[in-house]
């Protein structure tokens, strides 16, 4: 196993190369032998542009430093054998022939966290084009993206299979292995799709995509500015540091869960909006006019209360993307923050996936100073960000913890993100 590095976060770092050791030992003590190489995929944050990706809308994520590392080596016997740091004496294993997709967003065949990097061989067994049969593969791996914190650890988990895989199959080599390079570009939005249909037809968690193309897509420095309707990019420099600020993530520690259908039902709403109005893309039908008119068409057309309030969610926060890109590109990156703001608002009050949890972190942090804060991700729990000045980090941080346990809610721990590389391999 040799070291090498794609353009990314690099290896090289003490506390890298002892995390590729760590799942190294756990590949060798589960699978014998040597992997064939070591892949990461990192967690991400959204800036803004929240639950607009099923809508064709834009959004701004970054990558984050957390990654989940995955070791692999090929089979030729159509075998999957998958095993993980946190029970390394627990390894999955069954046949890349026998595993089969949900039905109605369900989960399909492969139980429990192992659908997700299984889902990823067998979407890729069904790429077009030549040379994705894959044959199977030994897995192992570790992370340090927090689990349920709504940072996308399952991106980061299928978004490093399908490196790996689209390595040991011979995709990723010459200029594909570049992430900046045409070639690069073109082979991770292929496996944006399969890390999709991983999680969900496999695993049966909803996804609209935009965590996969942070994970593959993300360059160090830079917010990924993506829109949905085509998944074509930009990136846009996100330095935070020189106007003496930062974003600092706030895990809230309350479950995030996509449950009882909420995700689901969102989505159908934003459909049916787009449907009514009779466009493709329900987060670009105030292109040309506004969103008082288009939710003036709306209710003209018949749309009920909810499907009402979801439009006008995604389409304000539509305007908030633009907004924000206007004034990063400014290098005006305080003036930010009321959008973060008026974002949570918006999610809270239009698309109701915010929580208690939440409302307190992002109230308590406006209090102690933060230029903004707002949920971010799925919601229903799991994270807030708010932009802050650095001098003001720690007041903020305390802050919440305050707030938090006044409210009788779990104790939120709180890390300051820094935008990094997209998934790369390692070893």
């Amino acid at each position: 196993m040799s070291a090498r590095s794609s353009a990314g976060t690099g290896a090289g770092t003490g506390a890298e190369e002892g995390a590729v050791g760590e799942v190294a030992e756990v590949f060798a003590r589960a699978h014998g032998g040597d992997p064939a190489g070591v892949w990461a995929a990192p967690g991400r944050v959204n800036l803004i542009g929240e639950h607009v990706d099923y809508a064709g809308g834009r959004s701004m994520p970054f990558a984050l430093p957390q990654r989940t590392l995955l070791a692999a080596r090929p089979r030729e016997d159509g075998r999957v054998r998958v095993v993980s740091a946190w029970a390394p004496d627990e390894v999955w294993e069954g046949d890349l022939a026998d595993v089969r997709p949900g039905s109605d967003g369900g989960a399909g065949s492969v139980e429990g966290w192992a659908a997700y990097p299984v889902g990823v061989l067998w979407a890729l067994s069904q790429a077009d084009g030549p040379g994705w049969a894959v044959g199977g593969a030994d897995l192992a791996v570790t992370s340090d993206v927090p689990v349920g914190a709504g940072l996308s650890s399952s991106a980061a988990l299928t978004c490093s299979t399908a490196l790996a895989l689209a390595t040991l199959t011979g995709h990723a080599d010459g200029p594909a292995a570049d992430p900046t390079t045409p070639e690069g570009d073109a082979l991770r939005r292929l496996l944006v799709g399969a890390a999709v249909r991983a999680e969900n037809e496999v695993a049966g968690s909803a996804t609209g995509g935009m965590d996969q193309q942070a994970s593959l897509r993300c360059r160090d420095g830079h917010l990924l500015l993506l829109d949905s309707s085509d998944g074509s990019v930009e990136h846009v420099p996100f330095a935070l540091a020189e106007h003496g600020l930062a974003v600092l993530v706030v895990d809230t520690h309350a479950p995030h869960r996509l449950v009882d259908g909420q995700y689901a039902a969102r989505r159908a709403a934003c459909a049916e909006a787009a449907r009514l109005l009779d466009v493709p893309h329900l987060a670009r039908a105030a292109e040309g006019s506004s969103v008082g008119e288009v939710l003036d068409r709306l209710a003209a057309a018949g749309a009920d209360d909810v499907v009402a309030r979801r439009a006008r969610h995604v389409l304000t926060e539509q305007q908030r993307v633009a907004d924000a890109v206007a004034l990063l590109r400014a290098d005006r990156p305080a003036d930010v923050g009321p959008l973060l703001d008026a974002s949570h608002a918006s999610l809270a009050a239009d698309h109701e996936v915010s929580s208690p949890e939440l409302d307190v972190v992002t109230a308590a942090a406006r209090e102690a100073g933060a230029l903004g804060a707002r949920m971010t991700g799925g919601g229903f729990g799991g994270s807030a960000l708010a932009l802050v000045r650095t001098a003001d980090e720690e007041a903020v941080a305390a802050a919440v913890v305050a707030a938090s346990l006044a409210a009788g809610h779990p104790r939120p721990t709180s890390v300051r993100a820094v935008a990094a590389g997209g998934a790369e391999r390692l070893a």
